[in-house]
């Protein structure tokens, strides 16, 4: 029978402490690297700090509420409400002329100015970028059409007739009803929960276009 030091069996245990500690690092990066993910659908129940969601997707979901995740309220609102220096955000695509053409724009309050700052990738629809900034040139001959300007950038964006345009208003937990429709980012656990970071609520029936 093979005999174990006690050197060599401290070295077994320096290296099961190593591999477990590597791995707990792993899943911290993990957790930490985790992506918002994107529901849209309506409420189908809240139930305590659990909100309840038939997705868009057909599927049905669970979103945990926290102390905090920010609501907000989702209304109707019109082109004529956007002015030079309004902070907007505009879910569009691109037009072979390089500028934009908006899916949707949503208008935010003087206190959220600023929110989430930039031009990216979106998930509205094939090649869909969402756009977030202040609104500089306001032309309304032709078309409408914006200038965004945002930290390190500009676009312009024409706003077709037909593209919806919301209001988002501070909003809290009375928003949540069942037959809401909502628009919510959440951070997925490691065991797969979702925790909800913001949530988009529609107000008087309203579907939020985001």
């Amino acid at each position: 029978m093979k005999v174990i030091t006690g050197k060599q069996w401290r070295c077994t245990l320096l290296a099961s402490s190593l591999l477990a500690s590597a791995l707990i690092m792993a899943g911290t990066a993990q957790a930490e690297d985790a992506k918002p993910t994107r529901v849209r659908g309506a409420i189908t129940a809240i139930e305590g700090d659990v909100l309840k969601v038939h997705s868009s997707r057909n599927e049905d979901v669970q979103v945990s509420l926290t102390d905090a995740t920010q609501i907000r309220g989702v209304t109707l609102a019109q082109v004529s409400e956007i002015k030079p220096g309004s902070y907007i955000g505009s879910a569009a695509v691109p037009q072979a002329n390089g500028t934009l053409k908006a899916l949707e724009v949503h208008v935010f309050p003087p206190e959220l100015a600023g929110t989430g700052d930039g031009h990216r990738p979106f998930d509205l629809g094939r090649d869909s970028t969402m756009t977030n900034g202040s609104v500089g040139d306001l032309v309304t001959s032709n078309g409408r059409t914006i200038t965004v300007n945002y930290k390190g950038g500009q676009k312009q964006i024409l706003i077709p007739d037909d593209v919806p345009i919301v209001n988002l208003v501070p909003g809290d937990r009375s928003l949540l009803k069942p037959g809401v429709k909502i628009v919510l980012q959440a951070l997925p656990a490691a065991d797969g929960s979702l925790s909800a970071v913001s949530i988009s609520a529609g107000e008087n029936g309203v579907t939020p276009p985001m």
